[in-house]
């Protein structure tokens, strides 16, 4: 059988001991980070926000086939693919993302739609 607890008495003294902890807290060192001025460095492997890619003569990787947005287990990426024609090219191929759109209050972040994606258009940064 488990033993009862012993029942404490108000008096004096448990006060004093929750003083005792707060009374010690105060005259430790603070460590106190400079976000916005001075940021962490973060690990190479790090899963940040998401960058879609350009080619070096600046038109779009992605084709808008929608291989990231199925492989996001979270369904967090909308994505919706639109023709290229001859007077607007915005991709090499014949088909472009005209809207792409992530909802990181629902992304999880793993990368999967990274790995999906057949043009390597997207990439993960190591921005947070």
């Amino acid at each position: 059988m488990a033993e009862e607890p012993k029942e404490t008495k108000p008096g004096f003294l448990n006060p004093v001991a929750g003083f005792g902890v707060t009374f010690k807290a105060m005259f430790k060192k603070r460590l106190t980070e400079q976000y916005p001025e001075q940021k962490k460095t973060t690990a190479p492997r790090f899963h940040g926000r998401h960058q879609l890619n350009r080619h070096p003569d600046g038109l779009e990787k992605c084709v808008g086939c929608e291989l990231c947005a199925w492989a996001c287990p979270a369904d967090a990426i909308y994505v919706e693919g639109a023709d290229n024609t001859d007077e607007e090219r915005y991709s090499p191929g014949e088909r472009y993302g005209r809207v792409y759109q992530i909802n990181y209050a629902r992304c999880i972040l793993c990368g999967l739609c990274i790995e999906a994606c057949p043009t390597r258009a997207l990439t993960m940064t190591n921005e947070f």
